[in-house]
Formats: structure tokens, sequence, C-alpha cells
């Protein structure tokens, strides 16, 4: 009967299914105001934008500033602005970042520049309209160690790391263009200036970055996510994994071509214009990647040339990986000490324990304690099943995307004792690989180490055979959010 219905197209049915519409439309109409605010919450803009075309009382309640308020806050995650300055009105600002919503939204970035990689906080300044990207910095405060009074041959770094935005040089800038300047653009392109023409798709963007005396130009890449069956055969390989980017070590719902230049070289035109690469139209474009590509420009404009043309391509992680639960307490964004390498970032992975038993809820016996039961609740609910950290950013030794430790079993069966000396004192150890590699990422292996839990926001990696005793600390990106 569907099939019957879709594919009749008589006069008709044609007919009955206007006057059909046309009865739905009058009787929408009919309901109180709020009613029909309320049913219009559950519109997507470009469903809201659809309805504004039917007639002009819907186009009144789809134009309402409550829902175009709406969906502005829903991509401002710990960033719930007042106004919609510099704009008139949230349907004005929503528009005038209508492409760019989804990086703020995501608001961590990561990318394969190099083999050390960059990160990224993509953020909305309320005080100029601009969505804005900058990288993530770490820098310890001070530098020393101290033997472990365990064993005197193994030394304690010192790690007090300082968390920062480079903001003297943004990687992203999207300055705000009002609504009506934008409807000027679309007037001024049409044949006649009176007729609006739709606005056109572009998968590449120029972005003013205010970079001051720097050469280099910048342009905004949206990015086409490979289809499952493209990535399948690069998962299996060994580093650099076909140049899919994010790596198989970081979970994501995209992944595409990378083109790093230190690895790849710089970019052909065949691959600029590849239809795996390159989106035709918005039902292709990712919200969870993206590229920039850079060069540097000399001579005057007009007679210039530019060089050392390279991509960088960035991707994004599901908060659900880095948001701590209860039950999964060590999920989250972690910065780490590597001595000469300096500070960086790690995505620490808890994954569910994969048995019904465990997604139960944990009752309170009647016969236990506050303490008793929050003992029970450490051994059969956090201290359960695994714990990965990958690098975010990397260094010439162990590159970004590869894991830096990997923990089999955080329960009895990996369990190594409870720390008795002094800064550990009461954390508990568990058996863990920790991964070394020579220069270049050669000659990669595991070697047996241990994690010392001091709490859920901080660990430390005791590094076997090396002798030394790094920490790893949790990273709050929500407090860089706010300019």
């Amino acid at each position: 009967m569907m099939a019957y219905c879709s594919t009749d197209s008589s006069p008709a049915r044609a007919s009955t299914m206007s006057s059909s519409t046309g009865h739905f439309i009058s009787s929408l109409l009919e309901l109180p105001a709020e009613l029909i605010a309320t049913i219009l919450s559950f519109l997507t803009p470009i469903e809201l934008a659809r309805l504004s075309l039917i007639c002009r009382k819907l186009y009144h309640h789809a134009a309402d500033d409550i829902h175009w308020q709406r969906h502005v806050l829903s991509n401002l995650p710990g960033n719930k602005v007042q106004s919609p300055y510099p704009c008139k009105t949230w349907r004005e600002l929503f528009v005038a970042h209508s492409q760019y919503w989804f990086l703020t939204k995501q608001k961590l970035w990561f990318c394969d520049r190099s083999l050390a990689g960059q990160m990224v906080i993509a953020r909305y300044d309320p005080r100029r309209g601009c969505i804005e990207g900058y990288q993530l910095l770490a820098t310890r405060s001070r530098d020393g160690s101290n033997p472990w009074g365990a064993d005197d041959t193994v030394h304690i770094h010192d790690f007090e790391p300082d968390i920062k935005l480079h903001l003297d040089r943004p990687i992203l800038q999207f300055d705000v263009d009002s609504l009506d300047n934008l409807m000027r653009i679309s007037l001024s392109s049409s044949p006649d200036r009176t007729t609006r023409l739709p606005r056109r798709f572009f998968p590449e963007h120029p972005m003013r970055c205010s970079r001051g005396s720097d050469p280099r130009f910048s342009t905004f890449m949206l990015a086409k996510p490979l289809e499952e069956e493209d990535t399948a055969p690069h998962v299996e390989r060994r580093f650099p994994y076909g140049l899919i980017w994010p790596p198989p070590a970081i979970p994501a719902a995209h992944r595409v071509l990378g083109h790093p230049a230190d690895i790849a070289g710089g970019p052909t035109p065949d691959l600029l214009t590849s239809p795996q690469w390159r989106p035709i139209n918005r039902t292709e474009v990712s919200d969870m990647t993206f590229r920039i590509r850079q060069w540097l420009e000399l001579g005057p404009p007009t007679i210039g040339f530019h060089i050392g043309e390279d991509i960088v391509t960035y991707s994004t992680i599901d908060p659900v990986h880095y948001t701590p639960t209860p039950e999964r307490p060590f999920r989250g964004i972690w910065v780490g000490d590597y001595s000469v390498h300096g500070c960086e970032f790690l995505l620490v992975k808890q994954p569910d324990v994969d048995e019904e038993e465990w997604r139960k809820p944990l009752p309170k016996l009647e016969s236990e304690s506050d303490g008793e039961f929050e003992a029970r609740f450490l051994s059969e609910r956090v201290y359960r099943g695994r714990l990965d950290a990958v690098k975010l950013t990397g260094d010439p030794n162990v590159p970004r995307g590869e894991y830096t430790f990997k923990v089999d079993e955080l329960g009895e069966e990996g369990f190594v004792g409870i720390a008795q000396e002094p800064p550990f004192q009461g954390a508990r150890i568990v058996k863990s690989h920790g991964h070394i590699a020579e220069h270049g990422f050669l000659n990669d292996q595991y070697i047996e180490s241990q994690l010392i839990i001091i709490s859920h926001n901080r660990l430390a990696q005791y590094w076997g055979d090396f002798g030394h005793i790094s920490y790893f600390e949790r990273v709050d990106i929500d407090q860089l959010l706010v300019p």
C-alpha cells in the first residue's frame, strides 16, 4: 500500500494529497501559539527553514527567536551566552555561522600534523560573535625529580602542569556576518539584482586569521567521511595506517583520508578534487572532521606565488568516550609528563565490561555500612576491565594516535598491591604495559610497567627498566570554553 501511494502521480492523487496537506496546515494553524511553538521545538534548523516557506503565518512561527536561541545554545556546551550580539536576532546569529557550529559543539579537536600532532579547543566569543580555535598547550611549572622511598634507584619526576590556550595565534577564526549582508551578497549575484538566489555550497572557505606578520594563508576545508568498507583495510595496517585519520586506536564515528606533508608530501590537484576527499553537497559533510590548508605567500598578491603547501586533518571524539561516570571514573582527556619531550595530551579509555550483570545497578545491602558499600562498588564496578591511554599529541619516538600504556585488567588479575611509601601511600598498583620506540617510531615495543592509581584525577606510571615514574593529570576542557 505504501509503495503504491508513493508512486501514484495521477492528477487525482496529487489533488488528494494537496487537499490533505492543506487541511493539515489549516488544522495546525488553528492551534494556540504555545502549542505550535512546542511542536516546532522538535524541528531541526533545516526543517524550520522548510516550514517557513509554506505560508506567511508559519514563516512567523518558524522565525520565532526562541527556536533559534535553542539551536545556537545547543552548539555551545559549557558557554551559555545571554545575547545574540553583535547580531540583531538569534536566527541571524545561527545563519551567520551555520556551517561552523559543529566546531564549537564538538569543542575538542586533534590533528595529524607531523608525529607530534596538535590539540585545538574551538569556542565562541560572544563579545565579537566570533568562532575561534586555539592550540591547547601544557607546560611544566617546575622541573626536577626525587628518589622513590621504596627504591632509591627509581626517580619520581615533579609534575604540576600549567594548561592554557595559545591565544596569540588562532588556528581557526570565523567572524560574524550579518544576515542583511548575506542577503545583499546573494541579491548582487543574481542577474536582475532583485531575485535572491539559493545559497551555494562551498567546501572550502578562506579564514581571516589575525597572524600579524605571519606570511601564511589558510583555508578551512569541509571533509567527506569514508565509507566503512574503505576504512576497514587500513585498520589492520601499521603506522601510518594508509593515512586514515583518526587512526584505529582512537574511537571515531567518521574517518577520512589525511595527508600530512612530512609523510605524504604536498597535496596534488587530483587529491584535492578526489570524490573520497571533497564533499559536493551538505549531505556529504562530516561534522566530526575537517581540514586546514596552509601555504606561504611570497611577493605582491598579483604576481606573487605560494610555496610550502600543507594540509592538516582534524578530528574529534564523541564526549561519551572522555566523560567519566561513577563506574568508569578514569575516562577523560589527560596530560602526561614525557621528560625531554615535554607534556603530551592523552585520551584515557575505560570501556564498559561486557557482562550483563555488570550493567545492572549495584544495590546496597541492609547489613552494609557506607564504607563497606563503597569498597564493594570499587571492587565490582570500578576496578574491573581494561584501561588504555592513547596519545592525542605525540613525540618523535611514539607519535600521536598510538597507545602510550595499556592495562589488561584493573581487577584481581592485574592487582600488584597497595603502595605503602609516600608519595603514593594507599594507592592501588596494577600491572601495565608501557609503549616505547626509537626515534621515528622504529622498533616499537611494550615493556612491563605498573600503573599507580592515585585518584580519579591523577595517575602515575612506573616505567620498569627505565627507572623513573611519571605523572598523568586530568584536563578540565570546559574551563577553557568561556573567553
